[in-house]
Formats: C-alpha cells, sequence, structure tokens
C-alpha cells in the first residue's frame, strides 16, 4: 500500500510540475539587452501594414487577416492605433487602441472591446502585455485573456505573438507581422 501512495504522490508532483512549467510565461527582462531597442513612440507613428493567422491549438490555421494600422500621437504619452482588419472571409473589422505611457517603461492601454486596462513593460527589443478581450464568435461573445508579445527585428519591421486562453486553458495563438511604411517601402511598391 505505502508503494502504491508514494507513486501516487511522485506522479501527482510530477503532474503538478508539468502543469505550472507549461502555463509559466518568459521573463521581459531577459530582451534587456537586444538590440535594436524598441521605440514605441517611434515604430508606431504613421502607416503600418499587417499580416497575420489565427491558429487553434493544435497549430492548424483558422483565420487569416490582413490589417492597415493608423498610428498617431496625442501629446507626449498617448499613441493611438486605429487598425482596420480584413479577414480572409472578407469580413471587416476595427479596433481603436489608446496607448499611454506610465514610467520605467511600463504602459497602458484601452481599446472598446478590452475589458478595463492592458497592462504591458517594454524592455530591450521586447514589449509584453496582457489584457482580456471580448471576443465575438458566431452569435456570442466571450471574454477570453491574452498574453501578448512583440519583438522588434528591425526599426520598420516588429513580430507579434499573442496566446489566448480561458479559465487558464489556451484556446490558441494569434501571429503578426507588421511592417512600418517609409519612403522606401512606399516607393518599391
Amino acid at each position: 500500500m505505502s508503494k502504491l501512495i508514494t507513486k501516487f504522490g511522485i506522479g501527482a508532483g510530477l503532474s503538478i510540475t508539468l502543469l505550472m512549467t507549461g502555463c509559466a510565461t518568459q521573463n521581459i527582462q531577459t530582451y534587456k539587452e537586444v538590440k535594436p531597442a524598441l521605440d514605441m513612440h517611434e515604430f508606431f507613428s504613421g502607416q503600418i501594414d499587417g499580416y497575420g493567422m489565427f491558429q487553434g491549438r493544435s497549430g492548424e490555421v483558422k483565420r487569416r487577416f490582413t490589417v492597415d494600422i493608423d498610428a498617431t500621437h496625442e501629446g507626449d504619452d498617448v499613441i493611438v492605433l486605429d487598425e482596420k482588419f480584413a479577414w480572409a472571409d472578407g469580413t471587416k473589422s476595427q479596433r481603436i487602441w489608446r496607448l499611454t505611457e506610465q514610467a520605467n517603461g511600463q504602459w497602458t492601454g484601452t481599446a472598446g472591446d478590452v475589458i478595463g486596462e492592458a497592462n504591458g513593460e517594454v524592455v530591450g527589443n521586447a514589449f509584453h502585455w496582457q489584457y482580456v478581450l471580448d471576443l465575438p464568435v458566431d452569435d456570442k461573445t466571450y471574454q477570453v485573456n491574452f498574453d501578448d508579445w512583440m519583438y522588434l527585428i528591425s526599426d520598420d519591421v516588429m513580430l507579434n505573438r499573442a496566446v489566448m486562453s480561458k479559465f487558464g486553458v489556451e484556446l490558441g495563438s494569434v501571429t503578426l507581422s507588421m511592417q512600418r511604411k517609409n519612403d522606401k517601402t512606399i516607393n518599391n511598391k
């Protein structure tokens, strides 16, 4: 009997450890020295083209989209992102973010479909933030948690990966590539 209890205890401990490790998020301080350093005001300024997809838990691509982002500034601390989405199925949607710079690389954000405030931090080339989004699916709306990471790859390119979850269970992820339009990219089109 004691061998059975010992095996059960070891198995339960291993299962809990694996479950906790699977839910852990990365440490943003890992990116402290990574260049180019992300300047939110500089990257999010002007027109930005985005190309993305939503993948289910098993990795299958469920939806594809493009997004046109018009990034403007209100004063020294607020960035407004007017995002216009065109989905592969022909539907369109829009989200307008208001990102407000706080002290020490901290940011808050609001949008019409975000519950409360998004909270994030910039360190090195990375921006990590978390928020709850009202996500419409068919005729219902679900409140879904987003764990959102953005990485500046070059002065004009950023990659974004956001993991969606509900009650601690991963529902899927969104991958987005963003490219700022500048004189060089506009002339090459």
